[in-house]
Protein backbone atom coordinates (compact mmCIF):
# COMPACT_ATOMS: atom_id res chain seq x y z
CA UNK A 1 0.00 0.00 0.00
CA UNK A 2 1.01 3.40 -1.13
CA UNK A 3 2.00 5.82 1.76
CA UNK A 4 -0.29 8.59 2.21
CA UNK A 5 1.34 11.16 0.57
CA UNK A 6 2.07 8.38 -2.85
CA UNK A 7 -1.66 7.48 -2.58
CA UNK A 8 -3.44 8.69 -5.95
CA UNK A 9 -5.72 11.84 -5.77
CA UNK A 10 -9.51 11.90 -6.32
CA UNK A 11 -8.86 13.31 -9.48
CA UNK A 12 -5.50 11.09 -10.99
CA UNK A 13 -8.19 8.17 -9.95
CA UNK A 14 -10.81 9.84 -11.60
CA UNK A 15 -9.19 10.82 -14.59
CA UNK A 16 -7.59 6.81 -14.67
CA UNK A 17 -11.19 5.92 -14.29
CA UNK A 18 -12.60 8.07 -17.46
CA UNK A 19 -9.77 7.06 -19.45
CA UNK A 20 -9.92 3.11 -18.72
CA UNK A 21 -13.64 3.38 -19.92
CA UNK A 22 -12.78 5.30 -23.20
CA UNK A 23 -9.93 3.68 -24.26
CA UNK A 24 -11.42 -0.12 -23.50
CA UNK A 25 -15.44 0.51 -23.80
CA UNK A 26 -16.66 3.72 -25.41
CA UNK A 27 -14.15 4.35 -28.46
CA UNK A 28 -12.86 0.84 -29.04
CA UNK A 29 -15.99 -0.63 -29.58
CA UNK A 30 -18.84 1.95 -30.36
CA UNK A 31 -17.62 4.86 -31.65
CA UNK A 32 -14.96 3.65 -33.77
CA UNK A 33 -16.67 0.59 -35.38
CA UNK A 34 -20.05 2.92 -35.71
CA UNK A 35 -17.66 5.56 -37.54
CA UNK A 36 -16.29 2.68 -40.02
CA UNK A 37 -19.19 0.89 -40.57
CA UNK A 38 -21.08 4.45 -41.41
CA UNK A 39 -18.51 5.77 -43.83
CA UNK A 40 -18.12 2.42 -45.80
CA UNK A 41 -21.85 2.67 -46.42
CA UNK A 42 -21.30 6.53 -47.46
CA UNK A 43 -18.36 5.47 -49.60
CA UNK A 44 -20.44 2.53 -51.22
CA UNK A 45 -23.69 4.68 -51.48
CA UNK A 46 -21.91 7.95 -53.28
CA UNK A 47 -19.53 5.75 -55.66
CA UNK A 48 -16.38 6.28 -53.50
CA UNK A 49 -16.69 9.94 -54.06
CA UNK A 50 -13.65 10.73 -51.80
CA UNK A 51 -11.02 9.48 -54.60
CA UNK A 52 -13.72 9.75 -57.15
CA UNK A 53 -13.98 13.42 -56.95
CA UNK A 54 -10.78 14.69 -56.32
CA UNK A 55 -9.55 16.82 -59.26
CA UNK A 56 -13.40 18.82 -58.35
CA UNK A 57 -11.83 19.37 -54.93
CA UNK A 58 -9.33 21.84 -55.90
CA UNK A 59 -11.33 23.66 -58.76
CA UNK A 60 -14.25 24.47 -56.14
CA UNK A 61 -12.22 26.01 -53.69
CA UNK A 62 -11.73 29.15 -56.33
CA UNK A 63 -15.56 30.15 -55.80
CA UNK A 64 -16.15 33.67 -54.68
CA UNK A 65 -19.23 34.53 -52.53
CA UNK A 66 -21.90 36.92 -53.03
CA UNK A 67 -22.75 39.98 -50.78
CA UNK A 68 -24.48 39.76 -47.71
CA UNK A 69 -27.30 41.44 -46.31
CA UNK A 70 -25.11 43.76 -44.34
CA UNK A 71 -23.41 44.72 -47.32
CA UNK A 72 -19.96 43.00 -46.59
CA UNK A 73 -18.91 40.16 -48.74
CA UNK A 74 -20.29 36.33 -47.49
CA UNK A 75 -18.08 33.59 -46.11
CA UNK A 76 -16.02 32.37 -49.49
CA UNK A 77 -15.91 28.71 -49.96
CA UNK A 78 -11.85 28.70 -49.15
CA UNK A 79 -12.68 30.75 -45.59
CA UNK A 80 -15.13 28.19 -44.75
CA UNK A 81 -12.23 25.73 -45.44
CA UNK A 82 -9.83 27.80 -43.17
CA UNK A 83 -11.99 28.02 -40.79
CA UNK A 84 -12.85 24.14 -40.32
CA UNK A 85 -8.47 23.96 -40.63
CA UNK A 86 -7.85 26.01 -38.00
CA UNK A 87 -9.89 24.01 -35.71
CA UNK A 88 -8.40 20.93 -37.38
CA UNK A 89 -5.41 21.46 -37.85
CA UNK A 90 -4.10 21.58 -33.59
CA UNK A 91 -1.66 20.44 -31.43
CA UNK A 92 -3.19 17.09 -32.55
CA UNK A 93 -1.34 16.94 -35.74
CA UNK A 94 1.68 17.94 -33.73
CA UNK A 95 1.42 15.89 -30.35
CA UNK A 96 -1.18 13.70 -31.26
CA UNK A 97 0.50 12.17 -33.76
CA UNK A 98 3.35 11.70 -31.42
CA UNK A 99 1.02 10.29 -28.85
CA UNK A 100 -0.03 7.55 -31.64
CA UNK A 101 3.85 6.64 -32.60
CA UNK A 102 4.68 6.40 -29.11
CA UNK A 103 1.43 4.44 -27.86
CA UNK A 104 0.76 2.30 -30.99
CA UNK A 105 4.19 2.33 -32.86
CA UNK A 106 4.90 3.14 -36.41
CA UNK A 107 2.34 1.34 -37.60
CA UNK A 108 -0.27 3.33 -36.04
CA UNK A 109 0.72 5.99 -39.20
CA UNK A 110 -0.59 3.62 -41.79
CA UNK A 111 -3.61 2.94 -39.69
CA UNK A 112 -4.34 6.55 -39.78
CA UNK A 113 -3.69 7.04 -43.77
CA UNK A 114 -6.08 4.13 -43.90
CA UNK A 115 -9.16 5.78 -41.87
CA UNK A 116 -8.53 9.21 -42.93
CA UNK A 117 -9.17 8.29 -46.55
CA UNK A 118 -12.46 5.97 -45.74
CA UNK A 119 -13.84 9.06 -42.79
CA UNK A 120 -13.59 11.52 -46.24
CA UNK A 121 -16.69 10.10 -47.06
CA UNK A 122 -18.44 11.21 -44.12
CA UNK A 123 -17.05 14.71 -44.05
CA UNK A 124 -18.37 14.74 -47.79
CA UNK A 125 -21.89 13.70 -46.79
CA UNK A 126 -21.68 16.08 -42.93
CA UNK A 127 -20.50 19.11 -44.93
CA UNK A 128 -22.34 19.32 -48.21
CA UNK A 129 -25.68 18.48 -45.43
CA UNK A 130 -24.82 21.58 -43.37
CA UNK A 131 -24.61 23.94 -46.71
CA UNK A 132 -28.14 21.96 -47.46
CA UNK A 133 -29.83 22.94 -44.60
CA UNK A 134 -27.92 25.95 -43.35
CA UNK A 135 -29.91 29.09 -42.54
CA UNK A 136 -29.53 32.47 -43.48
CA UNK A 137 -28.18 35.30 -40.58
CA UNK A 138 -26.79 39.42 -41.21
CA UNK A 139 -23.35 38.55 -42.71
CA UNK A 140 -24.13 35.50 -44.69
CA UNK A 141 -24.76 31.71 -43.56
CA UNK A 142 -24.71 29.60 -40.50
CA UNK A 143 -25.62 25.64 -40.13
CA UNK A 144 -24.24 22.88 -38.92
CA UNK A 145 -25.41 19.04 -37.62
CA UNK A 146 -27.97 20.99 -35.15
CA UNK A 147 -29.63 22.17 -38.14
CA UNK A 148 -29.84 18.76 -39.94
CA UNK A 149 -30.93 17.09 -37.50
CA UNK A 150 -33.65 19.01 -37.08
CA UNK A 151 -34.90 20.60 -40.59
CA UNK A 152 -33.55 16.96 -42.31
CA UNK A 153 -34.85 14.54 -39.70
CA UNK A 154 -37.15 16.55 -38.13
CA UNK A 155 -35.41 15.98 -34.52
CA UNK A 156 -35.16 19.36 -32.90
CA UNK A 157 -34.15 17.32 -29.33
CA UNK A 158 -31.32 15.64 -31.40
CA UNK A 159 -29.40 19.00 -32.44
CA UNK A 160 -30.02 20.44 -29.22
CA UNK A 161 -28.34 17.41 -27.87
CA UNK A 162 -25.46 17.90 -29.92
CA UNK A 163 -25.10 21.78 -29.72
CA UNK A 164 -24.94 21.44 -26.26
CA UNK A 165 -21.90 18.88 -26.26
CA UNK A 166 -19.90 20.61 -28.57
CA UNK A 167 -20.50 23.82 -26.73
CA UNK A 168 -18.98 22.20 -24.11
CA UNK A 169 -16.13 20.32 -25.84
CA UNK A 170 -14.92 22.83 -28.23
CA UNK A 171 -15.38 25.91 -26.84
CA UNK A 172 -15.37 25.23 -23.55
CA UNK A 173 -12.32 22.55 -22.73
CA UNK A 174 -10.57 22.04 -25.77
CA UNK A 175 -10.28 26.21 -25.79
CA UNK A 176 -8.80 25.72 -22.50
CA UNK A 177 -5.98 22.49 -23.97
CA UNK A 178 -5.38 24.68 -26.67
CA UNK A 179 -4.51 28.01 -23.81
CA UNK A 180 -2.61 26.07 -21.68
CA UNK A 181 -0.79 24.13 -24.99
CA UNK A 182 0.58 27.89 -25.89
CA UNK A 183 1.74 28.38 -22.21
CA UNK A 184 3.11 24.92 -22.11
CA UNK A 185 5.14 25.76 -25.19
CA UNK A 186 6.38 29.36 -24.23
CA UNK A 187 7.82 27.94 -20.81
CA UNK A 188 9.36 25.56 -22.58
CA UNK A 189 11.52 28.22 -24.62
CA UNK A 190 12.04 30.14 -21.26
CA UNK A 191 13.41 27.53 -19.30
CA UNK A 192 15.83 27.03 -22.41
CA UNK A 193 17.17 30.43 -22.68
CA UNK A 194 17.02 31.33 -18.88
CA UNK A 195 18.35 27.32 -17.73
CA UNK A 196 16.35 28.15 -14.86
CA UNK A 197 14.31 25.52 -12.90
CA UNK A 198 11.68 27.57 -12.09
CA UNK A 199 10.78 28.74 -15.61
CA UNK A 200 9.96 24.83 -15.75
CA UNK A 201 7.31 25.21 -13.98
CA UNK A 202 5.92 28.58 -15.54
CA UNK A 203 2.97 26.60 -17.72
CA UNK A 204 1.96 25.81 -14.28
CA UNK A 205 0.37 28.87 -12.73
CA UNK A 206 3.77 31.34 -12.18
CA UNK A 207 4.35 35.14 -13.64
CA UNK A 208 4.79 33.98 -17.23
CA UNK A 209 1.55 31.76 -17.50
CA UNK A 210 -0.36 34.62 -16.15
CA UNK A 211 1.05 36.86 -18.95
CA UNK A 212 0.64 34.44 -21.71
CA UNK A 213 -2.78 34.04 -20.64
CA UNK A 214 -3.46 37.34 -20.76
CA UNK A 215 -1.72 37.99 -23.79
CA UNK A 216 -4.12 34.91 -25.60
CA UNK A 217 -7.36 36.80 -24.21
CA UNK A 218 -6.32 40.00 -25.56
CA UNK A 219 -5.55 38.82 -29.01
CA UNK A 220 -8.25 36.14 -29.12
CA UNK A 221 -11.06 38.71 -28.40
CA UNK A 222 -9.53 41.34 -31.09
CA UNK A 223 -10.18 38.58 -33.42
CA UNK A 224 -13.72 37.32 -32.08
CA UNK A 225 -15.70 40.30 -31.28
CA UNK A 226 -14.58 41.36 -35.11
CA UNK A 227 -17.06 38.44 -36.21
CA UNK A 228 -17.16 35.57 -38.48
CA UNK A 229 -15.31 37.52 -41.29
CA UNK A 230 -12.44 38.55 -39.12
CA UNK A 231 -12.29 35.21 -37.86
CA UNK A 232 -12.18 33.83 -41.79
CA UNK A 233 -9.68 36.54 -42.21
CA UNK A 234 -7.56 35.43 -39.69
CA UNK A 235 -7.59 31.88 -40.46
CA UNK A 236 -7.08 32.26 -44.28
CA UNK A 237 -3.50 34.63 -43.38
CA UNK A 238 -2.26 32.30 -40.31
CA UNK A 239 -3.09 29.03 -41.26
CA UNK A 240 -1.04 28.97 -44.95
CA UNK A 241 1.85 30.54 -42.81
CA UNK A 242 2.43 27.85 -40.19
CA UNK A 243 1.44 25.25 -42.62
CA UNK A 244 3.90 25.97 -44.60
CA UNK A 245 6.83 26.83 -42.19
CA UNK A 246 6.04 23.11 -40.17
CA UNK A 247 5.91 21.52 -43.87
CA UNK A 248 9.05 22.62 -45.13
CA UNK A 249 10.15 22.10 -41.57
CA UNK A 250 9.55 18.44 -42.07
CA UNK A 251 10.63 17.97 -45.46
CA UNK A 252 14.04 19.57 -44.53
CA UNK A 253 14.81 17.18 -41.53
CA UNK A 254 13.91 13.97 -43.70
CA UNK A 255 15.84 15.27 -46.36
CA UNK A 256 19.08 15.25 -43.92
CA UNK A 257 18.13 11.55 -42.86
CA UNK A 258 17.16 10.68 -46.42
CA UNK A 259 19.29 7.40 -46.29
CA UNK A 260 16.74 6.59 -43.03
CA UNK A 261 13.66 6.84 -45.78
CA UNK A 262 13.10 3.61 -46.69
CA UNK A 263 13.71 2.12 -43.10
CA UNK A 264 10.64 4.99 -42.32
CA UNK A 265 7.95 3.53 -44.66
CA UNK A 266 9.27 -0.21 -44.31
CA UNK A 267 8.61 0.93 -40.07
CA UNK A 268 5.45 1.84 -40.79
CA UNK A 269 4.28 -1.12 -43.41
CA UNK A 270 5.94 -3.95 -41.22
CA UNK A 271 4.60 -2.32 -37.98
CA UNK A 272 1.24 -2.28 -39.62
CA UNK A 273 0.66 -5.90 -39.76
CA UNK A 274 3.37 -6.74 -37.96
CA UNK A 275 4.18 -10.91 -36.32
CA UNK A 276 5.26 -8.95 -33.41
CA UNK A 277 2.26 -7.42 -32.97
CA UNK A 278 0.06 -10.23 -33.86
CA UNK A 279 2.33 -12.36 -31.35
CA UNK A 280 1.95 -9.51 -28.34
CA UNK A 281 -2.22 -9.39 -28.89
CA UNK A 282 -1.06 -5.55 -29.61
CA UNK A 283 -2.36 -5.30 -33.33
CA UNK A 284 -5.50 -3.76 -31.68
CA UNK A 285 -4.22 -1.14 -29.77
CA UNK A 286 -1.75 -0.60 -33.05
CA UNK A 287 -4.91 -0.01 -35.00
CA UNK A 288 -7.65 2.16 -32.16
CA UNK A 289 -4.20 5.13 -31.75
CA UNK A 290 -3.92 4.94 -35.54
CA UNK A 291 -8.14 5.82 -36.11
CA UNK A 292 -8.47 7.44 -33.26
CA UNK A 293 -5.66 10.16 -33.33
CA UNK A 294 -6.61 10.65 -37.15
CA UNK A 295 -9.97 11.18 -35.84
CA UNK A 296 -8.97 13.61 -33.27
CA UNK A 297 -6.95 15.73 -35.91
CA UNK A 298 -9.33 15.53 -38.78
CA UNK A 299 -12.94 15.38 -37.11
CA UNK A 300 -14.31 13.67 -40.14
CA UNK A 301 -17.61 12.15 -39.09
CA UNK A 302 -17.55 14.17 -35.73
CA UNK A 303 -19.70 17.00 -36.81
CA UNK A 304 -17.74 20.34 -36.00
CA UNK A 305 -16.32 20.84 -39.34
CA UNK A 306 -19.63 21.09 -40.94
CA UNK A 307 -20.57 24.12 -39.21
CA UNK A 308 -17.13 25.86 -40.42
CA UNK A 309 -18.66 24.19 -44.38
CA UNK A 310 -22.52 25.69 -43.73
CA UNK A 311 -20.84 29.19 -43.68
CA UNK A 312 -19.96 29.31 -47.15
CA UNK A 313 -21.66 30.97 -49.84
CA UNK A 314 -21.02 28.46 -52.97
CA UNK A 315 -23.39 27.86 -55.90
CA UNK A 316 -23.47 24.07 -55.16
CA UNK A 317 -24.31 22.75 -51.60
CA UNK A 318 -21.87 19.87 -53.24
CA UNK A 319 -19.31 21.95 -53.48
CA UNK A 320 -18.34 22.73 -50.06
CA UNK A 321 -18.77 19.00 -49.11
CA UNK A 322 -15.83 18.30 -51.77
CA UNK A 323 -13.71 21.18 -50.22
CA UNK A 324 -14.27 20.33 -46.79
CA UNK A 325 -13.15 16.32 -47.99
CA UNK A 326 -9.85 17.86 -49.21
CA UNK A 327 -9.42 19.30 -45.86
CA UNK A 328 -9.18 15.66 -44.26
CA UNK A 329 -6.64 14.97 -46.79
CA UNK A 330 -4.26 18.30 -46.33
CA UNK A 331 -4.57 17.94 -42.43
CA UNK A 332 -3.85 13.82 -42.29
CA UNK A 333 -1.88 13.21 -45.19
CA UNK A 334 0.33 16.57 -44.95
CA UNK A 335 0.26 17.84 -42.09
CA UNK A 336 0.52 14.32 -39.73
CA UNK A 337 2.18 12.83 -42.18
CA UNK A 338 5.03 15.50 -41.50
CA UNK A 339 5.06 15.31 -37.84
CA UNK A 340 5.21 11.50 -38.72
CA UNK A 341 8.03 11.64 -40.98
CA UNK A 342 10.12 13.75 -38.54
CA UNK A 343 9.79 11.37 -35.95
CA UNK A 344 10.76 8.09 -37.78
CA UNK A 345 13.33 9.91 -39.71
CA UNK A 346 14.77 10.54 -36.34
CA UNK A 347 14.35 7.64 -34.46
CA UNK A 348 13.80 4.47 -35.63
CA UNK A 349 13.45 0.68 -34.56
CA UNK A 350 12.72 0.40 -30.10
CA UNK A 351 14.18 3.56 -29.61
CA UNK A 352 11.17 5.24 -29.99
CA UNK A 353 8.62 3.73 -27.75
CA UNK A 354 11.13 4.35 -25.04
CA UNK A 355 11.71 8.01 -25.14
CA UNK A 356 9.83 10.14 -23.11
CA UNK A 357 8.43 13.81 -23.51
CA UNK A 358 7.01 15.42 -26.91
CA UNK A 359 8.39 13.01 -29.13
CA UNK A 360 8.25 15.91 -32.38
CA UNK A 361 10.09 18.55 -30.76
CA UNK A 362 12.85 16.36 -29.63
CA UNK A 363 12.80 14.83 -32.65
CA UNK A 364 13.21 18.39 -34.09
CA UNK A 365 14.99 19.63 -31.69
CA UNK A 366 17.90 16.76 -31.58
CA UNK A 367 17.84 17.09 -36.09
CA UNK A 368 17.90 20.56 -35.89
CA UNK A 369 20.07 21.70 -33.10
CA UNK A 370 19.13 24.09 -29.68
CA UNK A 371 17.32 26.94 -31.97
CA UNK A 372 14.72 24.73 -33.57
CA UNK A 373 13.21 24.63 -30.23
CA UNK A 374 12.07 28.04 -30.41
CA UNK A 375 10.82 27.71 -33.43
CA UNK A 376 8.73 24.82 -32.28
CA UNK A 377 7.40 27.03 -29.92
CA UNK A 378 6.54 29.48 -32.63
CA UNK A 379 5.15 27.09 -35.04
CA UNK A 380 2.54 25.15 -31.93
CA UNK A 381 1.24 28.37 -30.51
CA UNK A 382 0.45 29.85 -34.18
CA UNK A 383 -1.52 26.36 -34.38
CA UNK A 384 -3.07 26.31 -31.32
CA UNK A 385 -3.95 29.89 -31.61
CA UNK A 386 -6.09 29.01 -35.06
CA UNK A 387 -7.50 26.00 -32.84
CA UNK A 388 -8.77 28.61 -30.21
CA UNK A 389 -10.65 30.48 -33.26
CA UNK A 390 -12.06 27.61 -35.03
CA UNK A 391 -13.38 26.57 -31.39
CA UNK A 392 -14.75 29.62 -30.87
CA UNK A 393 -16.91 29.71 -34.11
CA UNK A 394 -17.91 26.04 -33.31
CA UNK A 395 -19.69 27.17 -30.29
CA UNK A 396 -20.96 30.52 -31.16
CA UNK A 397 -23.01 28.77 -34.47
CA UNK A 398 -24.27 26.03 -31.96
CA UNK A 399 -25.75 28.64 -29.44
CA UNK A 400 -27.41 31.07 -32.40
CA UNK A 401 -29.06 27.49 -32.91
CA UNK A 402 -30.45 27.51 -29.21
CA UNK A 403 -31.08 30.78 -28.58
CA UNK A 404 -30.38 34.02 -30.56
CA UNK A 405 -30.23 36.07 -27.56
CA UNK A 406 -27.60 39.05 -28.10
CA UNK A 407 -26.72 39.17 -24.38
CA UNK A 408 -26.48 35.57 -24.65
CA UNK A 409 -23.80 35.56 -27.15
CA UNK A 410 -22.22 38.33 -25.41
CA UNK A 411 -21.68 36.35 -22.02
CA UNK A 412 -20.54 33.49 -24.38
CA UNK A 413 -18.16 35.51 -25.35
CA UNK A 414 -17.05 36.34 -22.19
CA UNK A 415 -16.88 32.83 -20.63
CA UNK A 416 -15.23 31.61 -23.57
CA UNK A 417 -12.22 34.51 -22.96
CA UNK A 418 -12.29 32.96 -19.32
CA UNK A 419 -11.91 29.56 -20.66
CA UNK A 420 -9.25 30.51 -22.60
CA UNK A 421 -7.29 32.53 -19.32
CA UNK A 422 -7.89 29.88 -16.93
CA UNK A 423 -6.54 27.33 -19.58
CA UNK A 424 -3.02 28.81 -19.79
CA UNK A 425 -3.02 28.62 -15.58
CA UNK A 426 -2.62 24.79 -14.61
CA UNK A 427 -2.94 20.99 -15.72
CA UNK A 428 -6.35 19.93 -17.23
CA UNK A 429 -5.92 16.43 -17.48
CA UNK A 430 -9.38 15.65 -15.92
CA UNK A 431 -11.16 17.73 -18.42
CA UNK A 432 -9.38 16.52 -21.28
CA UNK A 433 -10.19 13.00 -20.75
CA UNK A 434 -13.71 13.98 -20.12
CA UNK A 435 -13.52 15.80 -23.43
CA UNK A 436 -12.89 12.31 -24.62
CA UNK A 437 -16.67 11.06 -23.58
CA UNK A 438 -17.97 14.25 -24.79
CA UNK A 439 -16.11 13.90 -28.42
CA UNK A 440 -17.18 10.58 -28.30
CA UNK A 441 -20.60 11.60 -27.81
CA UNK A 442 -20.63 13.98 -30.75
CA UNK A 443 -19.33 11.48 -32.68
CA UNK A 444 -21.90 8.92 -32.15
CA UNK A 445 -24.61 11.72 -32.60
CA UNK A 446 -23.82 13.09 -35.77
CA UNK A 447 -23.19 9.61 -37.29
CA UNK A 448 -26.75 8.43 -36.53
CA UNK A 449 -27.90 11.39 -37.52
CA UNK A 450 -26.04 11.21 -41.31
CA UNK A 451 -26.41 7.50 -41.85
CA UNK A 452 -30.19 7.89 -43.06
CA UNK A 453 -29.74 11.61 -44.73
CA UNK A 454 -26.98 10.20 -46.60
CA UNK A 455 -29.62 8.88 -49.58
CA UNK A 456 -30.55 12.97 -49.94
CA UNK A 457 -26.64 13.98 -50.05
CA UNK A 458 -26.39 11.31 -53.01
CA UNK A 459 -29.27 13.14 -54.55
CA UNK A 460 -27.70 16.45 -53.96
CA UNK A 461 -24.11 14.91 -55.79
CA UNK A 462 -26.16 12.66 -58.26
CA UNK A 463 -27.21 16.37 -59.39
CA UNK A 464 -23.74 17.57 -59.66
CA UNK A 465 -22.65 15.35 -61.96
CA UNK A 466 -25.67 15.40 -63.93
CA UNK A 467 -25.14 19.53 -64.35
CA UNK A 468 -21.41 18.91 -64.39
CA UNK A 469 -21.51 16.31 -67.46
CA UNK A 470 -23.36 19.06 -69.27
CA UNK A 471 -20.70 20.98 -69.77
CA UNK A 472 -22.13 23.96 -66.89
CA UNK A 473 -20.88 25.00 -63.45
CA UNK A 474 -23.24 23.20 -61.48
CA UNK A 475 -26.14 25.66 -59.89
CA UNK A 476 -28.53 23.81 -57.22
CA UNK A 477 -31.95 25.24 -56.21
CA UNK A 478 -34.15 23.18 -54.27
CA UNK A 479 -36.69 22.31 -56.77
CA UNK A 480 -34.49 20.13 -58.15
CA UNK A 481 -34.76 17.69 -55.76
CA UNK A 482 -38.82 17.19 -55.92
CA UNK A 483 -40.16 16.15 -52.19
CA UNK A 484 -37.29 17.95 -50.45
CA UNK A 485 -38.22 19.63 -46.99
CA UNK A 486 -36.75 22.06 -44.66
CA UNK A 487 -34.31 23.53 -46.89
CA UNK A 488 -34.66 26.83 -45.82
CA UNK A 489 -31.90 28.54 -48.71
CA UNK A 490 -31.33 27.22 -52.35
CA UNK A 491 -34.34 29.35 -53.91
CA UNK A 492 -34.02 30.18 -57.45
CA UNK A 493 -33.40 34.14 -56.77
CA UNK A 494 -30.73 33.48 -53.71
CA UNK A 495 -28.81 30.78 -56.24
CA UNK A 496 -29.23 33.60 -59.12
CA UNK A 497 -27.36 36.30 -56.99
CA UNK A 498 -24.85 33.69 -55.77
CA UNK A 499 -24.04 32.68 -59.47
CA UNK A 500 -23.95 36.12 -60.32
CA UNK A 501 -21.45 37.18 -57.91
CA UNK A 502 -18.96 34.07 -58.85
CA UNK A 503 -18.93 34.72 -62.27
CA UNK A 504 -18.27 38.37 -61.83
CA UNK A 505 -15.42 38.13 -59.77
CA UNK A 506 -13.90 35.01 -61.84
Amino acid sequence: MLPADQAPTLDARLTDAIATFNNEIYWAWIVIPLLVIVSVYITIRTGVVQIRMLPQMFRVLRSKPETAPDGGKAVSSLQAFMISAAARIGTGNIVGVAVAISLGGPGAVFWMWMMAIVVAAASFVESTLAQLYKVRDSTGYRGGPAYYMEKGLGQRWMGVLFAIVLIMTFPMVFNAVQSNTIANAVANSAQAVSGSAEAADAGTGTVLSVVVGVLVVVVTALVIFGGVRRIAHTAQALIPTFALIYIVLGLAIVAMNYERIPDMFALIFTHAFGVREFAAAGLGTVIIQGVRRGMFSNEAGLGSAPNAAASAAVTHPAKQGMVQTLGVYFDTLVVCSITAFIILSTYQGDSVSELEGDLTQLAVTDALGPWALHLMTLIVVLVAFTSVLGNYYYGESNLEYLTGDKRVMTGYKVVFLVASFLGALGSIDLVWTLADTTMGTMAVVNLLAIAPLTAIAARVLKDYNDQQRQGIDPVFTRDRLPGLRGVECWDPEESESVTTADRSSS
